[in-house]
């Protein structure tokens, strides 16, 4: 069995590809479009989506003919190729409009708000306003409301107001007794937000930018529907199914982009379901300002209303229609938490954009966004999801657009896979980087930058990873309960510190599809001991009833509150209180760790799956030093434990040692590395490690003089190494620079086991070594490492080092460190211990 999941990790299906957003940004031409198609295959990318962008010439519209010929000669090469296509449902996004087509149908059509408009009252006698309304335009309320400061009302003196009987169009009003008092008029609007579109003149702000539809009202969405989706079936219907395998849309927003502001989403009957939901209408004023204890629950019960209306009349008719013809709905919705929204997703998505998260400050473990990874992949898993997605890698440079680095997309694939997402979508490639199209959401990521020569390596990695983390069970024991959106990150940061999986559970979700069983929550497939809820008065008396007969059965429930938000906490079960930064350690005493290391460290994180009846642990470096230590398996996981490299595909037996409840082994982790150790419990475990394995350091030889250089003009050799932008007319130069130097070695050393390391030290950013004329590889980021002992001989080496650094300089006049920087030292091992 372990040897069969071997050669599938080594080597996976295709179905496991990456699938680029592919922006068709530019006139575009069928025979271009094949030599691209061609270029990603040859990389591996199996799969792209197909992404009507920016920079479209008006001479091709969108969903035109000649549009439709050039998509259906891409979905045509690439069933030939055994390729994989994701239908994009817009001309930009957000998703909905069809690049204006739907409120041109239909100017009705147009996506609306509620909006509050406020008229002082007089300081004395009454106050008369005429309640004049556009075209289109509906009044919903007039109310008087008595303020207690600029954001605050008493929500006991609030009246509602009637038009004059003489005109139907004239409220008057004298406040009954002293303070300050208002008319607030309630307008059912249009909102005249807009998406962006794929044509000159229809971006942000421009004259011709397509207008938003709205979303919550079933005809416009059949519309866009009529427009989008069957548009593309009458072309491509044949490949559905097959080569066509899902439609994705695009974060769609109820209100449009640069909407008149203060709006809040509306539909032209959006009113009787939120009263429905329990808001009445003189509480419509807490949606804007702050009206006493019930403030929070009259805004969660119309973003409740809100939420249901947008379920059923967008998500759902894309599901069914997805469904009935052969292909999965995914996408994403607008925010990075909106968990509730994925139910209707056959492959549930989310984005990361605009270094949300990121290596540095703790971003990855902290905020709204931090949650993301594991809101589809939890999502998918408590809902019999297989896969689920992410739209990574766009605009997040740190220094700007096109700094974004091959280490840092490393960083973020790493932390996806181990949250359990399972299909990547890298935003983007570029049909085109010409003129102001290089600059649209950059950068590329694929065939217009450095790292495309290289590009398999990424397109390997992901397939394993995507594969390991399909088809499996993940098994983690505790349960982080949430409602549709707003999902709690404070208390679970020192889960991912401590290496204490969870998973993101929804509360419709414990109500519906979860079994109680002795002390177990039960749910497709997972088996959890322990539920942590985080600020409990936003959940009802059903589910704390839920959660006290858990319980009662033995399982643990865990009450992270806030001591600074008063009433914050749910009624008294028996649960075990704590603030959120101490959820965590409360957890660990109770459950102990499913994986452990000695020493601890908070960079570490850990996903342990089960797959055909082998336990994997991917174990994943989020930290920039590397990390050593003891890894300590579990009573039960004990077996033949192997430890898989990923990004090479290598693989290595790894001894264990018992250890008190279970087997431990050490581990040794890099920076930017994710490992996988493999315990198949039906085999023995190796309780030895080979002598031959065992090495240590007997020379270290450091090459820092007498570089030469090629391809910087005016330098040929160097006194010591440093970034090539401190050179003569090198501060913006993106390309490739050649090292040359030479390390002489005794015979003996040479050939002493043939292991040794080459160490480069500092570079940047793409670095491809040789010894004595022999390739020994290409790296992407620190460590710089390459092995290099056969390729060594006595005497005299030479080394060839070609470094290819950001295209940032170029193209963003940055001035980024670049090329070899070092110090660079040769390692030399002979038996014993390696450090």
């Amino acid at each position: 069995m372990l040897d069969r999941l071997k050669e599938t990790f080594v080597h996976p299906p295709d179905e496991f590809t990456p699938v680029p957003f592919w922006f068709w940004n530019d006139g575009l031409s069928k025979e271009e479009i094949i030599r691209q198609i061609r270029d990603f295959h040859a990389k591996e990318v199996a799969g792209f989506v197909l992404h009507p962008r920016m920079g479209l010439p008006r001479s091709q519209p969108y969903l035109g003919p000649e549009f439709l010929e050039l998509a259906e000669a891409a979905v045509k090469e690439a069933a030939e190729l055994g390729m994989r296509v994701i239908l994009y449902d817009e001309g930009m996004y957000p998703s909905g409009a069809a690049n204006g087509l739907v409120v041109k149908r239909n100017p009705d059509f147009a996506s609306r708000g509620l909006q509050m408009t406020e008229y002082p009252c007089a300081e004395e006698g009454s106050t008369r306003i005429k309640l004049s309304v556009s075209p289109g335009e509906r009044i919903i309320a007039a109310l008087a409301v008595r303020r207690i400061s600029e954001k605050e009302i008493d929500p006991s003196a609030t009246l509602q107001l009637q038009p004059a009987a003489s005109d139907g169009e004239t409220v008057e009003f004298t406040p009954p007794g002293e303070g300050t008092w208002s008319l607030l008029v309630f307008t059912d609007t249009y909102s005249k937000g807009t998406i962006r579109g794929i044509h000159e003149g229809q971006d942000d702000g421009e004259a011709d930018a397509p207008l938003a539809a709205d979303l919550l009202n079933p005809e416009a969405v059949r519309a866009f529907i009529e427009l989008t989706h069957e548009r593309y079936y009458g072309k491509l219907g044949a490949y559905f199914g097959s080569t066509v395998i899902a439609m994705f849309t695009d974060e769609p927003d109820l209100l449009g982009r640069r909407h008149i502001r203060g709006l809040k989403p509306w539909t032209a009957d959006l009113l009787e379901e939120v009263l429905a939901a329990g808001v009445r209408l003189e509480e419509l004023p807490a949606l804007w300002l702050q009206a006493g204890e019930e403030t929070q629950r009259i805004r969660s019960a119309y973003e409740h209303a809100v939420y249901l209306r947008m379920t059923r009349a967008y998500y759902k008719p894309l599901y069914d229609w997805c469904e009935a013809h052969g292909i999965a709905l995914t996408g994403h919705p607008a925010a990075s938490d909106d968990i509730g929204l994925l139910q209707y997703f056959h492959i549930p998505g989310q984005d990361v954009v605009w270094r949300f998260i990121a290596p540095e400050n703790d971003l990855g473990i902290t905020g709204a966004h931090s949650t993301l990874g594991k809101c589809s992949a939890d999502s998918a898993r408590h809902r019999g999801r297989r896969r689920n997605l992410n739209e990574a890698f766009g605009v997040c440079g740190k220094e700007s657009g096109w700094a974004l680095k091959a280490d840092e997309m490393k960083w973020y694939l790493d932390w996806l896979f181990v949250r359990g997402v399972n299909l990547i979508s890298p935003h983007a490639f570029y049909y085109s980087i010409r003129d102001e199209r290089r600059d649209e959401r950059p950068p590329d990521v694929g065939l217009n930058n450095i790292w495309w020569p290289e590009y398999r390596r990424f397109s390997r990695y992901i397939k394993r990873m995507s594969w390991l983390m399909t088809d499996s069970v993940n098994q983690a024991q505790i349960a982080v309960l949430t409602a549709p959106s707003g999902l709690p990150w404070q208390s679970v940061r020192g889960l991912f510190e401590r290496q204490l999986e969870f998973n993101y559970l929804e509360e419709e979700l414990l109500h519906s599809a979860c079994e109680l069983d002795g002390g177990v929550l039960r749910i497709a497939g997972q088996a959890y001991r322990s539920v942590l809820v985080e600020n409990g008065s936003q959940f009802g008396r059903e589910t704390w009833s839920r959660l006290r007969t858990f319980a009662e059965q033995g399982g643990i429930v865990v009450e992270a509150v806030d001591g600074e938000q008063a009433g914050a906490g749910g009624p008294d079960i028996g649960q075990r209180r704590t603030a959120p930064a101490g959820a965590a350690e409360l957890l660990e005493a109770a459950l102990g760790r499913d994986g452990s290391l000695s020493p601890a460290h908070p960079d570490i994180r850990i996903s342990h799956v089960v797959k055909e009846g082998v336990h994997f642990y991917c174990v994943v470096n989020e930290g920039e030093a590397a990390y050593e230590g003891a890894f300590r398996l579990p009573a039960g996981t004990d077996g033949r434990t192997e430890i898989w490299n990923p990004w090479t595909g290598t693989m290595e037996t790894a001894a264990t040692a018992p250890a008190e409840n279970g087997a431990e082994l050490q581990l040794r982790i890099e920076r930017r590395e994710c490992l996988v150790i493999a315990v198949d419990p039906r085999q023995p475990a190796d309780r030895q490690l080979a002598v031959s394995g065992i090495r240590r350091l007997s020379q270290e030889i450091p090459v820092t003089e007498g570089w030469r250089v090629q391809g910087a003009p005016g330098v040929e050799e160097l006194s010591s190494l440093s970034s090539w932008t401190e050179w003569e007319g090198m501060a913006h130069f993106s390309g490739t620079v050649v090292y040359e130097g030479n390390v002489r070695l005794e015979s003996r050393t040479a050939g002493v086991d043939n292991h040794a390391v080459l160490d480069l030290g500092e570079a940047h950013e793409l670095v491809r070594v040789w010894v004595n004329g022999r390739e020994a590889g290409a790296q992407m980021w620190s460590p710089y490492r390459f092995q290099v002992g056969e390729l060594l001989r006595g005497g005299d080496n030479e080394l060839t080092v070609a470094v290819t650094n950001t295209l940032a300089n170029r193209y963003d006049g940055q001035s980024l460190p670049s090329g070899l920087i070092g110090p660079v030292k040769l390692s030399i091992y002979t038996a014993g211990e390696e450090k």
